[in-house]
């Protein structure tokens, strides 16, 4: 069954109210040891959303523990609503991270660096089909950004949910996703 953008967006938000908070620890929990799997643990710089609590998202801290462990760089952004465009920080022991007016948790300040030293981007997203594209909140932040990375640069969607099969109104400057990794499966495209 195919559908558009905005219906999917409409189901899953629902779809993700529903969860409790020790099904989304135990989903995220599920989605960092699928990320395990996965052939992208040689690059240096991982870019990963801080989730937005309130939207019920992906937790990362586990992923944000993994990154840690191996030594990697990790860059959090800070979105510019004016502008659409997000920079992005090296995540350091003293980076002070504040929740902004849509409770997006952001580094107030740090190292900036910039789109193309960026090899790995973990996504937030809604939704996703069997083709890659992904569904996120509209307002195309992850879609400008991933436009300014190197064509190689690895894109992870991160998602509680399985794949629908079409998302009937894809645009032509949509980024597809390389992977997609729910609780139970790994998607790759």
């Amino acid at each position: 069954m195919t559908m558009t953008k905005a219906e999917l967006r409409k189901i899953y938000k629902t779809r993700r109210k529903n969860l409790s908070e020790n099904q989304i620890d135990d989903l995220s929990l599920a989605i960092s040891n699928q990320l395990l799997k996965l052939p992208v643990w040689d690059y240096s710089f991982y870019h990963i959303f801080l989730a937005i609590e309130e939207q019920k998202e992906v937790n990362t801290d586990y992923i944000l523990n993994i990154l840690s462990g191996k030594d990697k760089n990790i860059l959090i952004s800070k979105s510019d609503f004016v502008t659409g465009e997000m920079t992005h920080f090296l995540l350091t022991d003293n980076t002070v991270i504040k929740k902004n007016k849509y409770n997006i948790p952001e580094p107030i300040d740090g190292i900036e660096i910039s789109n193309d030293k960026i090899e790995v981007v973990f996504i937030p997203l809604l939704a996703f089909d069997k083709q890659g594209h992904r569904v996120g909140y509209g307002k195309g932040f992850y879609d400008r950004f991933l436009a300014n990375c190197k064509p190689e640069t690895v894109k992870i969607g991160l998602s509680f949910f399985e794949a629908e099969d079409e998302i009937s109104d894809v645009f032509e400057n949509d980024v597809r996703l390389d992977y997609c990794v729910a609780a139970r499966k790994v998607y790759r495209f």
